[in-house]
């Protein structure tokens, strides 16, 4: 049985976070008197696309976690990446309020972006250096001499 203990950890605080993110566009709302939509109420507006940007980044930073992890298994970085993602996006939505917290959007948004990039580029390297890479065929003459292409071929 594969078992991902990083991944699943910052999945479930990521899901605690959205529980959190979702709470606080309720509380807008009931105090507002707005069910739907944004009413034009800023406040709103504000906590609302703090939840949609951390649901717009938060499936890639998941997978990526999950890839990378599957690809080498637990380690002290991968689990600091995912801390930090979450610590930036919790900065992110206290910044998206405004007043005092303002600067904890743009650091949510450099941290996010920073980890994303990051993640990609780590994911591009194991998949490229790595022992999947020499799995795969030099040539398309080389893969036109293995078993599954030549099954393909000829259906």
């Amino acid at each position: 049985m594969m078992f991902l203990p990083i991944t699943l950890t910052i999945a479930a605080a990521a899901a605690l976070l959205n529980l959190w993110l979702s709470i606080r566009v309720g509380r807008v709302r009931m105090s507002e008197k707005i069910s739907v939509g944004d009413g034009g109420n800023e406040n709103l507006i504000r906590r609302m696309r703090a939840q949609a940007n951390f649901l717009e980044n938060t499936g890639f930073a998941l997978v990526l976690i999950a890839a990378i992890e599957l690809a080498v298994g637990s380690s002290t970085i991968l689990w600091l990446t995912g801390l930090v993602y979450i610590l930036g996006r919790i900065a992110h939505a206290f910044g998206m309020d405004g007043g005092k917290w303002a600067s904890g959007r743009s650091v949510g948004t450099i941290t996010t972006m920073a980890i994303l990039l990051g993640l990609a580029a780590y994911a591009l390297f194991l998949v490229y250096t790595g022992p999947v890479a020499m799995l795969a065929p030099a040539s398309a003459g080389d893969l036109a001499a293995t078993p599954e292409f030549q099954y393909e071929s000829a259906c």
